[in-house]
């Protein structure tokens, strides 16, 4: 009989501990990867020049989205700005999109020279006219809704600073 119980009872932790700690070696699903939409090589100072060349030939702004790719907030931003038709329109048609990456200090110098946006977190947005002069920072908590960017904030800021046509 006694064996008859600690065999009941082997056979029992056996089950819960393959329910609680899966077999070594048994399927468990990949963590999904974000995709790297910062240049973790990328000189902003080149990418700022470039924009405002454009900016100043298409009569625009710049908008630069200081950020990195382990950022979930940075990626709900660029997301949002792809795939809602009216910001990614308002983009298109009044912006030079710079994703400056800030990963470990990268591009700190960038950081600095527009004045340390970085300070509010990531991402933070800072608007330039076409002469690279800063018109505006802005901390990105402000355009948010519980755990996304609220579109209309976010079409709303892009409006205010768009500049005239």
């Amino acid at each position: 009989m006694k064996n008859l119980i600690f065999s009941v009872l082997g056979a029992a932790a056996v089950l819960v501990a393959g329910f609680y700690f899966p077999a070594f070696g048994a399927e468990t699903p990949a963590p999904t990867a974000r995709p790297a939409i910062y240049d973790e090589n990328a000189d902003g100072a080149k990418q700022i020049a470039d924009a405002l060349a454009v900016a100043k030939k298409e009569n625009k702004r710049v908008l630069l989205q200081f950020g990195a790719n382990w950022c979930g907030w940075c990626h709900k931003l660029h997301k949002l700005c792809q795939t809602d038709a009216d910001i990614a329109a308002k983009l298109k048609e009044a912006y030079v999109l710079v994703l400056v990456d800030v990963n470990k200090g990268h591009n700190g110098d960038i950081d600095k020279k527009y004045g340390n946006p970085t300070r509010f977190g990531l991402p933070v947005i800072v608007i330039l006219d076409e002469e690279g002069k800063v018109l505006t920072a802005q901390d990105t908590g402000k355009l948010e809704q519980g755990d996304h960017h609220d579109p209309k904030k976010v079409l709303a800021f892009l409006n205010e600073w768009a500049g005239k046509k």
